[in-house]
């Protein structure tokens, strides 16, 4: 979020300018009596008709707003309702059902080589798969599962039909100084074209299987797909893949072996609350065109 400076904008949210009357609607609406904050976020998401672009509204982005507001102190919102995402237990829900962690028993067929790729598979998941993806992801992956806000795509991958990795897609990171060097971004084309761009933030190779190469072949074969399927899912393509790879733990070698550019490290800042800090470990950052004219249309040299 930074201040607005256009005539009447106060505040600027991702891609959205807010007004004065604006954040008097939100500090209105936030001191009635709300049974919960899902309805106060409702009622916001209506009254401005705030919409993803498959049509659902942007609940996500607007409790994020929000908390953002409430931090700043510029409004007050309703108490959380009692056995919410996440609890002080550590347990944590989705769709309502609670799942203790140390009830949670996942396993698979050991994979290991020799093993034939070809019939390796890279999918969207269903609906009815989400609570299974974030199961195994919150258990496997280093960083765990955390709510995506915004544009986003679940995938999953399966080798002879068992499930050996998972991949999340989501919107772009809004600050990568080596990526505006890299497509030739000033400010203002960077902040219309951003959509175009996704970010790999989460890839995760099951713990039980090893087999040489699967890695950089599961990133392939998503890869050839993904522009697609969101343009299915969000009602635009993207054109270009980033991802942010620890490399105090890590060091991208699937990503290095699926061709991607290593365009460098980055300074360390992470996000804490609205600032920018310095603190955060340094990340290598990978880029992947996806269309041989990705860094001309999004310097917006091409299609709109």
């Amino acid at each position: 979020m930074e201040p607005g400076e256009a005539s009447g904008v106060v505040l600027r949210y991702r891609n959205r300018d807010l007004t004065a009357g604006d954040v008097d609607f939100l500090k209105a609406e936030s001191a009635r009596p709300w049974a919960s904050r899902a309805d106060l976020v409702r009622r916001v998401c209506e009254a401005w008709d705030w919409r993803q672009a498959n049509g659902a509204f942007s609940l996500f982005a607007c409790s994020d707003l929000l908390l953002r507001l409430a931090e700043r102190g510029w409004l007050s919102l309703p108490p959380r309702r009692p056995g919410g995402r996440r609890s002080g237990s550590g347990s944590w829900g989705y769709g309502g059902l609670r799942v203790p962690p140390d009830l949670v028993a996942l396993t698979g067929l050991e994979v290991r080589d020799p093993v034939d790729l070809a019939s390796l598979t890279v999918r969207p998941i269903s609906r009815e798969e989400r609570l299974g993806w974030r199961l195994y992801v919150g258990r496997y992956h280093a960083l765990g599962d955390r709510p995506i806000i915004g544009e986003h795509i679940l995938y999953a991958a399966h080798l002879d039909g068992e499930l050996v990795a998972l991949l999340a897609w989501a919107s772009a990171a809004l600050r990568a100084p080596l990526r505006e060097a890299y497509v030739g971004w000033d400010e203002p084309t960077k902040r219309r074209r951003l959509q175009f761009v996704t970010n790999n933030v989460r890839f995760l190779i099951l713990p039980w299987v090893r087999a040489r190469h699967l890695a950089s072949k599961v990133l392939a074969l998503n890869l050839r797909r993904l522009s697609s399927d969101w343009q299915a899912v969000w009602k635009h393509p993207v054109w270009l893949a980033e991802t942010f790879v620890d490399t105090t733990r890590y060091r991208g070698t699937s990503y290095r072996a699926a061709n991607w550019i290593d365009l460098g490290q980055t300074a360390g800042r992470s996000k804490r609350g609205n600032n920018y800090l310095f603190g955060g470990s340094p990340k290598a950052l990978f880029v992947y065109p996806l269309h041989r004219q990705a860094r001309r249309w999004l310097r917006g040299e091409g299609p709109t």
